[in-house]
């Protein structure tokens, strides 16, 4: 992913978690999280069971996540020259380090004097309207970071499953009349293919629950549309006829016909290696083995069962199959 790649994504999600942007940036991004979001970020499930224990309001923590540190530490330094020039114009002593403007003017976390121990160590946050220097923890968001990861796997857990219906745009909204729904189980599932060498694959399923019939590519019909969460109105679901766990076992059944149906010259391929290695360790340890003392000896062993347990693990060829991701998909027939 670059770097707009991952801005993209972190908006998505602030935005979708009701979070307030308090100022925006093209390298970075200050916001205020909202209590979804606050849960799953901030780490502070002493402060949550309290709040839910006490009714008491909650008071999310502010951050300013930072995408491109390269592009902000030149813009800083470029605003420090121009900064120090102003200064020796009109006689003023320049700063002595860089400042990096955050909301309201103010220095962002990380810097000279801008560190907080009760915010560091308490999760201690400011009052609404108060960014002074230290408020503001900074993050940086970037590839490999450990809070894109943490988004990564907030993300997976939380939209794994979902409940969608299609929008049917104003025209049905303010009619008189109703329109039924097809509903489809959709399982997005990844296929992997590894021995020493992987390959992966991504499949997306669609099960109509009101005849049975499986759809490849699911996601490309549900793509172009406008989805929602809630129920349009003038729109009505029908009871399905196909149960959900029937559907599972549908998708199941076509995949396992499916990857029946694959050229497994490769698994040939990776026992041939498999055996040359094994042979390969194998001439080696007889040879090393002779003439050693029993102590030795079953050091010697152990290592060749370790180094043979290695190689199955490497070259052994096997397919796994695990669900992504899915949900209820209602859409206009």
């Amino acid at each position: 992913m670059n770097t707009k790649q991952i801005q993209k994504f972190t908006l998505r999600y602030l935005e979708a978690t009701g979070c307030h942007i308090i100022e925006k940036h093209p390298a970075y991004v200050t916001v205020k999280l909202s209590p979804e979001a606050d849960k799953k970020l901030t780490n502070r499930p002493y402060y949550w069971g309290f709040v839910e224990r006490t009714g008491a309001p909650p008071e999310t923590m502010t951050f300013t996540f930072v995408f491109d540190p390269e592009k902000l530490q030149a813009e800083t330094e470029a605003a420090k020259a121009r900064q120090d020039a102003s200064d020796a114009k009109a006689g003023a002593a320049p700063q002595t380090g860089p400042v990096v403007l955050g909301p309201s003017g103010q220095p962002l976390a990380g810097q000279a004097g801008a560190d907080s121990i009760l915010g560091r160590y308490f999760g201690v946050t400011p009052s609404p309207g108060t960014f002074g220097p230290g408020r503001i923890p900074r993050d940086e968001v970037t590839y490999g970071s450990r809070r894109l990861m943490q988004l990564f796997d907030v993300v997976k857990t939380c939209g794994q499953t979902v409940q969608l219906f299609e929008d049917p745009g104003a025209a049905l909204r303010g009619g008189a009349g109703s329109s039924g729904y097809a509903s489809y189980l959709n399982i997005n599932v990844k296929v992997e293919l590894a021995c020493d060498m992987k390959r992966d694959e991504l499949h997306s399923f669609g099960v109509d629950l009101a005849t049975g019939e499986l759809t490849d590519h699911f996601y490309e019909k549900v793509a172009g549309r406008k989805l929602t969460p809630r129920l349009p109105p003038n729109v009505y679901i029908a009871r399905p006829v196909i149960t959900v766990a029937r559907a599972r076992t549908i998708v199941e059944l076509h995949l396992e016909k499916m990857l029946k149906r694959y050229d497994h010259g490769w698994a040939a391929d990776a026992n041939d290696r498999l055996s040359d290695e094994f042979a390969r360790v194998d001439r080696y340890y007889e040879d090393a083995l002779k003439g050693l003392e029993e102590e030795p000896r079953m050091q010697a062993e152990e290592q060749w069962k370790r180094r043979r347990e290695e190689i199955d693990w490497q070259y052994r060829p096997r397919i796994a199959v695990s669900v992504v991701s899915g949900g209820l998909f209602h859409l206009a027939r």
